[in-house]
């Protein structure tokens, strides 16, 4: 089965053509470019450059797989919007998979992890992992959440976990005696990984609604003020 694999919820903006098959899903052609600034303008050249890449147009993809956040508003809305036309383009369906879920697939190893990306205001997004499940996928130990670093430590206790990876790991993991491991961004091998038993199965996707996790930044002007004219005096 063929699938697109494209990601906007961090400063990466992901594109790949996936193979998949019955025990993990292989790359065929990626592009990812980190650049906060550029998802509108990068995702959709990426997509056709990875299409051409791996010898395929639209028509030939099985099954389309976005990754829903959580992330920020601007970016994150990129992405979702250019799967949804996309799949209602081609008629194919596209199923919304948690970035952080992403992550942790195509990280090493069984031990649990702490994925961290970048939620801005001075806070993360996080989830812990466990062991893995079909397609490398890894077993959620937490709901995806947004906290500040520094109160980590009380949502991670009981759960054991040694590493960390995604954008903020770096940054974070050394306070919480974590090791930094890759990968620090989504990839398209992690993304379709997440959605790779539904894809198999044909299952109806989940509804494609972005995970934000809080309020954007951004808020709609409120209704103009009432401004009462003083008349001059003669």
């Amino acid at each position: 089965m063929l699938v697109i694999a494209l990601d906007t919820s961090t400063p990466a903006v992901t594109a790949g053509l996936v193979e998949l098959a019955d025990t993990r899903p292989h790359s065929l052609a990626e592009r990812v470019t980190v650049n906060p600034r550029a998802h509108g303008e990068l995702l959709t050249p990426q997509l056709l450059d990875v299409l051409a890449e791996g010898g395929h147009q639209l028509g030939e993809v099985d099954a389309i797989v976005v990754g829903a956040g959580p992330g920020p508003f601007t970016g994150l809305r990129v992405g979702m919007v250019t799967a949804a036309a996309l799949g209602h383009a081609s008629g194919t369906r596209v199923y919304p998979v948690s970035s952080l879920d992403a992550i942790a697939a195509r990280t090493e190893g069984n031990s649990p992890l702490l994925v961290l990306t970048d939620a801005r205001r001075s806070e993360v997004y996080w989830a812990a992992y466990g062991s893995r499940k079909p397609y490398g996928v890894r077993e959620r130990l937490t709901e995806p959440a947004v906290d500040r670093p520094e109160e980590l430590p009380a949502r991670l206790e009981g759960l054991h976990v040694r590493a960390a990876a995604g954008e903020s790991a770096a940054l974070h993991a050394p306070d919480l005696g974590l090791e930094v491991v890759e990968p620090a961004y989504p990839s398209p091998e992690g993304i379709v990984a997440v959605a790779g038993a539904e894809v198999v199965a044909g299952a109806d996707p989940r509804p494609l609604v972005p995970m934000y996790l809080r309020r954007p930044d951004a808020a709609a002007p409120g209704p103009p003020k009432s401004v009462t004219a003083e008349r001059g005096r003669t």
